[in-house]
């Protein structure tokens, strides 16, 4: 088969990772790719949002199967456009991503079909959220309605903290179109959760769960982030919580999309708060997440073209999906300054003396400029240290990122910890 995989961050380098150690797969293309997956695959100078350029394209290279990593495009319609050009793709339709391009959209689903969530209350007039603010109490959370690369959510402390969230958003447009609606949502207290999930229809079949640290900070402090740094399993949290999230979360929001007509077809991603009164839902997204991807595909055994195309011929359910026992730890290397305003192409060295030591590298924010590999973007790498257990995991983890340099390098220095203690 020849594939052709959309995006270019660390997400999509894992995917094409994953892809590459199929038999099936003839030749993999990535669109536009990174200097990472530029070894894996061959990279296709075309944006994401570029959907008649793409679309031409696999015409042209003969694409039998499309695999979208990022959230816009698929927000925008490039299943569906990819469809229209005769050409499968994996990822849910316009329709049926709105489930992440709108909180609204998604908070309102919950609601309906009484799937646990936050208390929560929608807003299209600055001042008329503004004066329900002040009626709340602290913490609570502010979110822009669209996408906004995994920056939109604001957990504010204090009341000062909301209200510049909110005028951020609402009034000064710091995330663009995506502040035109917000969502006001009570603060969930306990342990976040991800869970990832094949879907097709109402049949899902849940990837292993993991934990990310989407703090900029180490102890979970300072800005959120698209993400620092996540761990599989998770061996601190009951496994009856899981099948809980599972069977009361994630199954009932594959059927309620099929009710509202707007099957899932894809990667559901739930994003879990495991709260004193069970687990409830933070947020749902319509693909792999970032970093999540990059621990749990490394634990994956079955052949991920097979899964893929089971779920496009609506043969999922008869699939058995086998894991790993191993752990897997990824910490993110990112540039200093991020996730506000960071600079670009600083010289990055040592990725070989990792690799060298058994972990895995996945590209982020990378570039080759005068025959040296150089920063790109914000989150630079994703290193992931595999083990026996989660102490193993990460020590190898670390060990990889202590080898690999660039001027102002930032991480985290506590990814995985909660599962030791």
């Amino acid at each position: 088969m020849r594939i052709l995989v959309i995006g270019g961050g660390g997400r999509e380098h894992a995917i094409c990772w994953a892809l590459k150690k199929s038999e099936k797969v003839k030749e993999l293309f990535c669109a536009p790719g990174n200097a990472g997956i530029a070894k894996l695959a061959e990279c296709v100078p075309i944006a994401v949002s570029q959907f008649d350029e793409l679309t031409r394209f696999a015409k042209e290279a003969s694409i039998d199967l499309v695999f979208v990593g990022p959230d816009d495009p698929l927000a925008d319609g490039i299943v569906d456009a990819f469809e229209a050009a005769g050409i499968p793709a994996f990822g849910p339709d316009k329709k049926a991503a709105e489930i992440e391009g709108s909180k609204i959209f998604m908070k309102n689903l919950l609601k309906k079909y009484n799937i646990p969530t936050a208390k929560y209350e929608t807003f299209t007039d600055y001042e008329t959220a503004l004066a329900y603010l002040k009626q709340q109490a602290t913490p609570i959370v502010i979110k822009a309605d669209g996408l906004a690369a995994g920056k939109g959510v604001t957990v504010a402390a204090t009341m000062e903290e909301a209200e510049k969230a909110l005028r951020e958003a609402m009034v000064d447009k710091v995330f663009g179109d995506a502040g035109n609606q917000i969502v006001i949502e009570e603060f969930l207290e306990g342990q976040e959760m991800s869970i990832l999930a094949f879907v097709d229809g109402e049949t899902v079949k849940p990837m292993v769960p993991a934990q990310d640290h989407k703090a900029v900070f180490d102890g979970d402090k300072g800005p959120n982030t698209g993400g620092m740094g996540t761990y599989t399993p998770l061996p601190h949290i009951d496994p009856s919580i899981i099948e809980d999230a599972i069977v009361n979360i994630i199954n009932p929001t594959a059927k309620a999309m099929v009710s509202e007509g707007r099957p899932f077809r894809g990667v559901l991603f739930a994003g879990l708060m495991i709260t004193k009164d069970g687990p409830k839902t933070i947020e749902f997204n319509a693909r792999m997440g970032d970093p999540e991807t990059q621990v749990v595909l490394p634990r994956l055994k079955t052949d991920l073209v097979d899964i893929v195309l089971a779920a496009m011929n609506g043969r999922l359910g008869e699939l058995n999906i086998e894991w790993s026992e191993e752990a897997a730890v990824c910490v993110v290397a990112a540039s200093e300054g991020y996730p506000v305003s960071y600079p670009k192409g600083r010289v990055i060295t040592g990725i070989a003396d990792a690799e060298a030591q058994g972990a895995l590298v996945f590209h982020a924010g990378t570039a080759m400029k005068d025959g040296e590999l150089v920063t790109s973007g914000g989150r630079v790498l994703g290193i992931v240290g595999r083990g026996r257990d989660i102490a193993e995991a990460r020590a190898r983890a670390y060990e990889a990122v202590s080898v690999i340099h660039f001027e102002g390098k930032q991480n985290r220095t506590d990814i995985a910890a909660k599962a030791l203690r």
